[in-house]
């Protein structure tokens, strides 16, 4: 079962967008990758990093 945003986030993710893109889809990836507890098991930062590249094309581009 994949990541569903619901309008409670995407005005969330809308908010954080306009003062900063970048920022507002780390928060999208972050989410995608929790579990259902709302847990994130990174290594480092340079895996997160690899996995921004991965997921966006242009993380500056609105995604939702």
């Amino acid at each position: 079962m994949g990541f569903k945003p619901n309008k409670r986030f995407r005005k969330k993710y809308d908010e954080i967008f306009r003062k900063n893109p970048e920022a507002a889809n780390l928060f999208l990836l972050l989410c995608e990758l929790a579990d259902k507890k709302g847990q994130v098991i990174i290594r480092d930062e340079e895996e997160l990093a690899d996995l921004m590249v991965a997921r966006f094309e242009d993380p500056e581009e609105y995604q939702l």
